[in-house]
């Protein structure tokens, strides 16, 4: 069965190519250890919730959008050999320092659909 990775961050407007560069990086890396399919979505219609919403659920500050991504494998056992194998991928190294947005503030998650059609 499918398993899906989601991603929830806040990013500086002015660093939305820094952000793109470092994500195709990644997506690569994770796409060559067993990923189907990596999605960054950057935010354009998202509005503040009346209890909770996601820019709250983020702590975004002003100047910020919201960065909603996912990343798609064939099974929750790929999954977990991706993300062992893309942590000890050297074209990873060093990317935590490169960050454009506060990964402290990141929300993420994995996932069984329940539904894709």
């Amino acid at each position: 069965m499918k398993y899906v990775d989601g991603f929830v961050v806040a990013v500086p407007a002015a660093h939305q190519q820094q952000y793109l560069d470092l994500a195709r990086r990644a997506a690569q890396v994770f796409k060559d250890h067993g990923a189907t399919r990596v999605v960054e979505c950057w935010g354009d219609d998202v509005p503040d919730g009346k209890l909770t919403d996601f820019r709250g659920a983020v702590k975004a500050e002003d100047g910020e959008i919201i960065v909603f991504s996912w990343i798609e494998y064939p099974s929750r056992e790929v999954r977990d050999h991706v993300n062992q194998e893309a942590m000890k991928d050297p074209r990873l190294e060093g990317m935590d320092q490169q960050m454009p947005f506060d990964g402290k503030r990141m929300i993420f998650g994995g996932f069984v659909p329940l539904l894709d059609t």
